[in-house]
């Protein structure tokens, strides 16, 4: 997430000021100005007056809470989640979506400029629609002794305290549906004091749950998810510690999903995008802008279990992937073999070490992908430039380490040619991005 402020945190005391916002940034937050320095104020949208009282205070900036709203925005809308403004899932629905989208893509170009120098638009922005669209969440489990009963939720804003989640309108329709009868499952176990957190996750094959409990459970409480898996039709998956997976039944078939027409079967641990719509758009614009043609070798940095590298196979004479999580390489290369892709190689290494020795760090390639985690791509950004590929797609969950990457790229002679702001979190102050770079200047459009 992209933040504008320093979490270091001085509350302060002060009185009642009036401000209007003429701004807001990636996570939501309405921005004014007062005596010369710059107040975050959650809640409130650019054009409104608000009563405000500041809550922390540094030498050039503040942040406040709202005492009284004094007009509206007509970006203003009213939130689809009843949980909305405890639930610390979501900061944004409150916010029209253009609104949303927009500020979030004017974040993404203001970071690039003021890192490399280059004004670049953002647009057009990669989305999907605003609601229903998580196909994964993680709710936290916790018994409460005084009430007895389960509490099953996300975590709300700024505290550890669960929200007991009823409902959820990002969520995949399928997914929120099973939140109330689950709860009730969950409830009646003998086990229920002993739950660490439950997650849902819709494959292609169906829903399936993932339940992690702390102690092993007795005959009659998998007999009760049982009846529940056969009722809802949902696969269960038993999480006895953090790496014994089971099936709670062994005819469950593995869940897979589509990507660029291709099959792949992945674990209930595995990582995969969240938001299969922007996830769709966003592999087949990665596609484009990297021009495959038949004679391509092609590179693909922090690959998972080849959500790029296969589709990218399906298209070119020969694709390395490379990642750092054995179990996702084990996914690739099985999903390679049952797509019936003999051209793609899969390795484990570790991208932050000395790469330079790895046994595929040698071949070369004229195209390279990349999609790092937050901390970006710093210890392979040189040998990047060291194959002196034609195109470069970089794919970020971080604007502030894809504007420090590209700096390398940009100092090699490479061109920024284009960036798409991808919303792939809505609600979400999340701000994914993509960029290409190219070895000569070209037009994109």
């Amino acid at each position: 997430m992209v933040q504008f402020y320093s979490p270091n945190r001085r509350s302060v005391n002060r009185g009642i000021i009036s401000v209007t916002a003429d701004n807001l940034d990636a996570q939501g937050q309405g921005i004014a100005r007062h005596q010369g320095k710059t107040i975050f104020i959650s809640g409130l949208l650019p054009g409104e007056q608000a009563q405000i009282q500041l809550t922390e205070e540094k030498r050039q900036f503040a942040k406040a809470r709202i005492v009284k709203r004094l007009s509206d925005s007509p970006h203003r809308v009213a939130p689809h989640c009843p949980h909305f403004n405890v639930c610390g899932g979501c900061q944004q629905q409150h916010v029209a979506t253009e609104l949303q989208v927009n500020t979030k893509a004017s974040v993404l170009e203001h970071l690039i400029q003021r890192e490399t120098g280059i004004r670049i638009s953002a647009h057009p922005i990669i989305h999907s629609p605003e609601y229903g669209y998580r196909r994964r969440a993680r709710l936290g489990l916790q018994y409460h002794a005084k009430q007895r009963t389960l509490l099953m939720g996300f975590r709300q804003s700024q505290t550890n305290d669960l929200v007991n989640i009823k409902h959820c309108p990002v969520m995949r329709p399928e997914l929120e549906q099973l939140l109330q009868p689950l709860h009730q499952c969950l409830n009646r176990l003998q086990a229920v004091k002993r739950l660490g957190h439950v997650e849902l996750v819709l494959a292609e094959s169906g829903p399936l749950v993932v339940l992690r409990h702390l102690d092993p459970l007795k005959h009659e409480d998998k007999q009760t998810l049982r009846t529940f898996s056969l009722q809802h039709q949902v696969a269960i998956y038993l999480l006895g510690d953090e790496k014994s997976l089971e099936p709670l039944m062994a005819e469950q078939a593995a869940p897979w999903y589509q990507v660029d027409g291709l099959k792949l079967v992945f674990s209930p641990q595995d990582f995969i995008q969240v938001n299969d719509g922007v996830n769709q758009q966003m592999v087949t614009q990665a596609l484009a802008w990297l021009d495959l043609q038949p004679t391509d070798r092609v590179l693909d940095l922090f690959c998972g279990m080849g959500n790029f590298t296969l589709p990218i196979a399906a298209k070119v004479q020969a694709v390395v992937g490379v990642e750092g999580v054995a179990e996702l390489v084990a996914s690739g290369q099985y999903n390679a073999r049952l797509n019936q892709l003999h051209n793609v190689d899969f390795f484990h290494a570790n991208l932050e070490a000395e790469i330079h020795r790895q046994p595929w760090a040698a071949q070369g390639f004229n195209k390279v992908l990349l999609d790092p985690a937050r901390a970006g791509a710093a210890g392979v950004m040189a040998h990047i430039v060291k194959l002196a590929p034609e195109k470069v797609v970089y794919v970020s969950c971080n604007p502030t380490t894809l504007a420090r990457d590209s700096k390398v790229l940009l100092e090699a002679g490479y061109h920024l040619v284009s960036v798409r702001m991808l919303d792939m979190f809505p609600h979400t102050g999340h701000l994914e991005s993509m960029a290409l770079f190219c070895s000569e200047p070209m037009d994109i459009e």
